[in-house]
C-alpha cells in the first residue's frame, strides 16, 4: 500500500518560474465524481491522467488532510485516452513545474481551460511532522480545503467560484 503524505499551498507571485527545472503537461479526469466521494458512497477517487509521453491510473482514499493511500499504476497512452473520454465531471488541464527548494522537489501547478488563473504548489514529505522551508513563493496553505483538490476542480472549476 503506498501512502501520500502532502502539503498544499497557493502560489504568489513568479518567483517560482525561474526555478523551474523541468514542465510536464498533464490532463486527467476522474471514473468517479466527487458527489460520491463526499457522500462516502465510494472510498477512493479513480483518476486517469496522461503526463506527457506516459499515462497513469490513480487510486487515492478520501481522507482529507495530508496524508492519504493512494495507489499509481502506469497503463498505456491509447487506453487513457480512451478513458479519459469515459470520465465524469471536467477534465484537468495543467502544466506540473518541478521546482527544488530546500532539499525538497515541489510541484508548481499552472491549471488551464476551466481553472486557468490558480496555480498550486505541492511537496511530499517523508513524515506528517516532516518541517519544510517554505519557498518566498508559497501563499496560503490549503492541504485541507477540499475545494483545491484535482477531483473538486473537475467538478467545480475555478473559473466558477464566487471571488
Amino acid at each position: 500500500m503506498g501512502i501520500e503524505i502532502e502539503r498544499k499551498f497557493l502560489v504568489s507571485g513568479d518567483g517560482w518560474r525561474a526555478a523551474a527545472h523541468a514542465v510536464l503537461p498533464m490532463a486527467q479526469g476522474y471514473i468517479n465524481d466527487s458527489a460520491a466521494i463526499d457522500s462516502g458512497a465510494q472510498q477512493a477517487s479513480v483518476r486517469v491522467r496522461i503526463q506527457g509521453e506516459q499515462a497513469f491510473l490513480n487510486l487515492k482514499s478520501r481522507d482529507i488532510g495530508h496524508t492519504r493511500q493512494e495507489f499509481d499504476y502506469p497503463i498505456p497512452v491509447d487506453d487513457a485516452r480512451a478513458l479519459l473520454a469515459l470520465c465524469v465531471g471536467g477534465l484537468i488541464d495543467k502544466r506540473r513545474h518541478l521546482v527544488r527548494h530546500g532539499g525538497l522537489l515541489w510541484e508548481v501547478d499552472e491549471f488551464l481551460g476551466d481553472n486557468a488563473g490558480l496555480v498550486v504548489a505541492e511537496v511530499e514529505l517523508d513524515d506528517a511532522a516532516q518541517a519544510i522551508d517554505l519557498p518566498e513563493w508559497v501563499g496560503a496553505e490549503v492541504t485541507d480545503d477540499v475545494r483545491y483538490y484535482n477531483l473538486a476542480l473537475a467538478a467545480h472549476p475555478f473559473s466558477r467560484w464566487a471571488r
